[in-house]
């Protein structure tokens, strides 16, 4: 239940189309395991619940086409874990760190286990968003992060906050945003 939840989530998230959004390659993602079985944030971490988001996750980015940043907990300085292929395609510097339930969080550790070559890096700029138990992952997000409403508004018990970036519309009452003839 908690896969299917996250990942028809994740995928409406990313497939959505919206005027300057433009396609997902990267998406920041935290999660509180604790929060989605009821609980407070950091106070009841369950491994198995952060698997299931992760692996809901890495599913939807295999069949749509993105990269995944999984953000840990306060405890690591909210850094995220990501493939190292991608950290260095994108010059992201590189921390030392590896995630485990209550230092990093059950996402994280997950996300660390089941990719092929993880790293921590300090902070992304993400296309796109999900935060599901409020985690607080705008600070890894691209200027200007536009909320967006999704089908569901939980997982398990968690309320979930998504956003899309667009680049930022600048000018003034003269300016225009889309090709004229």
């Amino acid at each position: 239940m908690i896969y299917d939840d996250a990942r028809e989530l994740i995928c409406e998230l990313v497939r959505l189309q919206r005027p300057f959004f433009r396609p997902v390659k990267l998406l920041a993602i935290g999660c509180s395991s604790s929060e989605i079985a009821g609980g407070t944030i950091g106070h009841a971490s369950t491994y198995e619940l952060g698997e299931q988001v992760c692996r809901a996750a890495l599913d939807c980015a295999s069949e749509l086409g993105f990269a995944c940043a999984f953000q840990c907990c306060e405890h690591l300085n909210r850094a995220l874990v990501i493939e190292r292929e991608e950290a260095d395609r994108r010059g992201l510097q590189i921390v030392c760190a590896v995630p485990r339930p209550k230092a990093g969080g059950s996402l994280a550790t997950a996300a660390y286990r089941a990719m092929r070559d993880p790293v921590l890096v300090e902070s992304v700029a993400a296309d796109a968003g999900i935060d599901i138990g409020q985690t607080l992952i705008g600070m890894h997000l691209r200027r200007v992060a536009v909320p967006v409403r999704l089908a569901r508004k939980t997982v398990g018990e968690a309320l979930v906050t998504a956003a899309r970036t667009r680049p930022p519309l600048i000018g003034g009452e003269r300016a225009r945003y889309t090709p004229e003839d």
